[in-house]
This record gives structure tokens, C-alpha cells and sequence, in this order.
């Protein structure tokens, strides 16, 4: 088996997921506009690298 083929499962993941992130943001430029959209997905890439929680515990939310 080539490297490529065993690659192949994880290529169709990220599609897959790049498509899902695609449809969303179509839906949230949609709704709300394409500031909301893109502030909303660089909010998500800094969460990431901060190594932040994208939900909030209930303590938290007290």
C-alpha cells in the first residue's frame, strides 16, 4: 500500500470537515454578514491556539 493510499482516509476527513466549514459560514454570511462570519471563525482559529474551551462550565457562567 502507498503512502498516498493510506493518506486517503485522512484526506476525505478533512474535506469533509472543510465542507462543513464552508456550508457554516455560508449560513452564518447568510444571516449575519460576512464581519460576523469571519470574526467569528478567527475567534474560533484564536480559542485553538490559546488552547481555550469553546463552551463555558456552569461556574463560569454564575
Amino acid at each position: 500500500m502507498s503512502q498516498a493510499e493510506t493518506k486517503q482516509p485522512e484526506n476525505d476527513s478533512k474535506d469533509a470537515f472543510f465542507r462543513e466549514i464552508a456550508e457554516l459560514s455560508e449560513r452564518m454570511i447568510a444571516a449575519h454578514g460576512k464581519e460576523f462570519s469571519m470574526g467569528a471563525l478567527v475567534l474560533a482559529a484564536r480559542f485553538i491556539a490559546e488552547s481555550k474551551p469553546f463552551t463555558r462550565t456552569l461556574p463560569d457562567l454564575q
